[in-house]
């Protein structure tokens, strides 16, 4: 089994030391120290020194150089919009009170499905969408991860 043991931010990808992909979920991509399967069915391990912000496109280093491409996994998801100021505000508050991981794409908020969650939204006057799609939310204001551009070195 190979093993990376170095994350490269995908604009420091060289395509031609690509060698396979793996497919991996929010969780599957903070994990520090995992075995995850290639989509060609090979397994590496992952043995990073610190818990890590993978995101789409980003590449696990393997030793002796070559790269694995990190896929974000489709997720189940709803896609949050408010028709007014007012709105937008008690949702962000609501949703940051409980401590929920949120992506913002555009002027839409996207979080995992919840059905309490969506009750809540609704509740509150603002339109939910279901949806499939990668889950990349915002690291947070505490987290180790300010930006995912510093959460990873190329060195």
């Amino acid at each position: 089994m190979e093993r990376a043991q170095r994350v490269i931010d995908q604009s420091a990808v060289d395509p031609t030391r690509v060698v396979g992909r793996v497919r991996l979920d929010l969780e599957a991509r903070r994990k520090r120290r995992h075995v995850v399967r290639r989509l060609d069915g090979d397994d590496v391990l992952i043995d990073l020194a610190e818990v890590p912000a993978l995101s789409d496109g980003d590449g696990l280093v393997l030793e002796g150089g070559r790269i694995v491409l990190i896929e974000a996994e489709p997720e189940a998801l709803m896609e949050v919009t408010a028709a007014d100021e007012p709105v937008r505000l008690r949702v962000a508050w609501h949703l940051g009170n409980r401590h929920q991981p949120v992506q913002f794409v555009g002027t839409t908020a996207r979080l995992r499905r919840d059905h309490v969650i969506e009750a809540m939204l609704r509740g509150l006057g603002a339109e939910v969408r279901h949806l499939e799609a990668p889950f990349d939310p915002e690291p947070g204001a505490y987290g180790h991860h300010h930006t995912h551009r510093h959460a990873h070195a190329d060195g």
